[in-house]
């Protein structure tokens, strides 16, 4: 187990990119099981969930050429559909959250699929209702095995009416995938409509699909009989520049996040701003200028400011742990509801034991009273218990007073690329061990 050693309040400057989005690339790298034909993936994140991945399509015959860290060529022409019946893949599947996007791209084309129990993070209960019910309505059949495994077979995928009952992203893009090649015509209503699925549906259709209400909740697919190969380009990570906007913020540093994607970030500079946060915008870069305080914004009637998750385009879950770390040095005070998930604020007995200002309400809700930067953080040390949890608590490392230990960073590995040595670049005095 590897740990990160921190010695916080140092100031830090310099320009940062973000990686390839996460989120994204565990959708458009199962995609590329959809056809025989060649894939070119770019900009691809070098994390270990995304790395998995890859490592668990070459397992399934699939061809991966790294042609870069951050490029890959695939190619599915021989895949191997007796392998998911190996505890092999049963082992290495179970781990990784993004496997369950395998499931509709192999009952599209091989008309079988295993989805494994959720991996990843815990973070709280993460149903695969609506997954599997969507391609239930398919004309798929599953059964649910004592190796922890939904088995799904199909004779033929046909097209029907789906009302999703949760518009989930990883819900939506597996059963997206599974009606590309379904006889008919699909429709999906309360669809994510996530730039992740944005880019998903697009590269879908560079390879040959019809699918249209692209960035609604209402998407259209007509099922073709064949899908060929092309070369797409995943966005800059969202949830990255959110997090090096809340890092900025709480060390008192100057940071410009190069090449953002801010057309594709909604309303996550709103919500920073919401904190008191300056940000400039040059071009596709972001300007975060050094700032001693940034104060709370309040409603009209002079109310607490709540901020909470939503499906797109409202603010995403991935945020509300940095959100609440940076509110920490605020000046007033802030309502964090975290709807999504039960067990994603319970990391913030760590910043308490800092000495952060935060009364944790339930397992949803937490009120950050700012300090105004009176007093420093404290370092100590702590445990990552899931990714964005992970970076939260290296943000609040950053900008204590001392040292702190943060273990479990293989949690932080998961999500975020060569963070320590990117940090490093910036000023930070950050160790692996």
């Amino acid at each position: 187990m590897q740990s990160f050693e921190v010695r916080g309040g140092k100031k830090l400057f310099g320009e940062i990119t973000p990686q390839g989005a996460k989120n994204e690339a565990l959708q458009i790298i199962s995609a590329v099981l959809l056809t025989a034909e060649k894939v070119t993936i770019k900009n691809i994140p070098d994390i270990i969930d995304v790395n998995l991945l890859i490592d668990l399509l070459g397992e399934m015959n699939v061809k991966t050429e790294r042609v870069s860290r951050d490029t890959c060529i695939f190619q599915a022409d021989n895949v191997d559909v007796e392998y998911l019946h190996s505890e092999a893949y049963h082992k290495k599947s179970g781990k990784l959250r993004g496997s369950v996007m395998l499931a509709g791209p192999m009952l599209s084309r091989f008309k079988k699929a295993y989805i494994p129990k959720p991996g990843g993070d815990k973070i709280g209960r993460r149903r695969l209702d609506t997954h599997i019910i969507g391609f239930e309505k398919l004309g798929a059949k599953f059964s649910y095995h004592e190796d922890g495994f939904f088995h799904l077979e199909a004779n033929e995928l046909k097209g029907t009416s789906l009302q999703l009952d949760e518009p989930s992203v990883t819900g939506t893009a597996n059963i997206l995938m599974a009606a590309v090649l379904a006889k008919g015509t699909t429709s999906i209503y309360n669809a994510a409509c996530e730039p992740y699925l944005q880019q998903l549906c697009r590269m879908l259709n560079s390879m040959g699909a019809k699918i249209k209400g692209i960035g609604s909740n209402l998407l259209v697919i007509d099922g073709v009989d064949a899908l060929g190969g092309t070369t797409h380009s995943m966005l800059p990570d969202m949830i990255e520049v959110g997090s090096f906007i809340g890092l900025a913020a709480m060390t008192q540093s100057d940071i410009t996040i190069k090449n953002a994607g801010i057309e594709h970030l909604g309303v996550i500079p709103e919500k920073f701003q919401q904190l008191g946060i300056q940000l400039n915008f040059n071009g596709d870069d972001i300007h975060i200028p050094s700032q001693d305080i940034y104060e709370i914004q309040k409603y009209m009637d002079g109310g607490v400011l709540t901020i909470y998750d939503h499906p797109w385009p409202g603010f995403t879950p991935d945020l509300l742990s940095i959100v609440l770390v940076t509110a920490i040095q605020a000046k007033g005070s802030v309502l964090i509801h975290q709807k999504m998930f039960e067990s994603r604020l319970f990391f913030v007995d760590k910043l308490i034991d800092m000495g952060a200002q935060i009364i944790l309400c339930d397992p949803h809700r937490a009120v950050v009273i700012g300090l105004e930067r009176e007093q420093q953080l404290r370092g100590i040390t702590m445990s990552s218990p899931d990714i964005r949890a992970g970076v939260a608590l290296l943000i609040a490392a950053l900008s204590a007073q001392g040292k702190s230990t943060i273990q479990n960073i293989e949690q932080i590995d998961r999500g975020y690329q060569n963070i320590d040595d990117r940090l490093m670049k910036l000023g930070a005095d950050i160790k692996r061990v």
